[in-house]
């Protein structure tokens, strides 16, 4: 009996000692998950601080840029409030040319100043050959439909006549801008030939060689420049340059940057039709406008 006893404690020894050794390894792998644990939180806090600190550069960042925008803006704002107030400051006389022959203009007046040659004050102008519209309604037309636009894109502008019944002549229009203290004359006017072929606009300028205004030719030149090649490009019409007129009284009588806008042939059908055309009338004040603005923009 006391023999079995002792069999029966052996047994029960080598099971506690199973049972101890099974207890240690749980202990240990427990206490290694712990660990892990531990630098599993660790991890999650180190990256949470990542995390928070990218946050922060990113919203820092996010905080910059639109700083910089809104100066980018501000800076915008005060350039285009700059090209306002720079057009503000520019004046331009526009003359509708000619206006009804009911208005008796035959007296003359000189080419220019101190000239002994002679010219009638004023002409009633061409015709549309194909659409009947006379050239002075015609130059009234665009000539209010520009005036509207330049003032929208902040210029002050003066019409050298108001209506078709105007008496004024090429000598009293050119002092008249000279009075209102214009920047640039600009002269509206369609064009006519005995051949019903030729087409296309042109701006004329005096010469270096006028012997009133060659003062004047240089940026005149470039004024024309710029408006033929906007206008050209805004509505198609064929270009045919800058052209030297030394004989016009309405040009020797200036004392600022003038031109003459040939629009279009009122004799050619295509260029007759389309200058009443109000589609057509619209792409051509834009493109006077533009090469206004391209004139002033190039420093002038």
């Amino acid at each position: 009996m006391k023999k079995k006893h002792i069999v029966i404690i052996g047994i029960l020894a080598v099971l506690l000692s199973f049972a101890v050794v099974h207890a240690v390894f749980q202990i240990k792998e427990i206490k290694e998950v712990k660990e892990e644990s531990g630098k599993l939180h660790k991890e999650i806090g180190n990256l949470r601080d990542q995390i928070e600190t990218l946050q922060k550069e990113k919203q820092e960042a996010e905080d910059k840029l639109q700083k910089i925008k809104e100066e980018e803006q501000k800076e915008e704002k005060q350039e285009e409030k700059k090209e306002e107030e720079k057009k503000e400051q520019k004046k331009i006389a526009i003359d509708p040319g000619h206006q009804s022959p009911k208005v008796d203009m035959s007296d003359k007046e000189p080419l220019g100043p101190g000239s002994t040659e002679m010219k009638a004050k004023a002409t009633g102008g061409t015709q549309g050959k194909f659409t009947g519209v006379p050239e002075y309604e015609l130059n009234m037309n665009i000539s209010r439909l520009l005036k509207t636009e330049l003032e929208k894109r902040g210029y002050q502008v003066l019409l050298t006549r108001q209506d078709n019944e105007t008496a004024i002549s090429n000598k009293e229009r050119a002092e008249l801008a000279t009075q209102w203290g214009a920047d640039i004359y600009v002269r509206i006017h369609g064009n006519g030939n005995e051949d019903s072929s030729v087409h296309g606009a042109m701006t004329m300028v005096p010469s270096s060689e006028n012997p009133f205004v060659s003062h004047l030719h240089e940026k005149s030149y470039a004024l024309g420049e710029a408006v033929i090649q906007a206008y050209c490009d805004s509505c198609g019409m064929k270009n045919n340059g800058v052209q030297l007129f030394d004989n016009m009284t309405g040009i020797n009588w200036s004392s600022v940057s003038v031109i003459i806008l040939e629009m279009g042939f009122m004799t050619n059908e295509t260029d007759d039709k389309n200058m009443q055309n109000a589609e057509y009338q619209e792409r051509m004040v834009q493109g006077i406008a533009n090469g206004i603005d391209n004139y002033f923009a190039a420093g002038n």
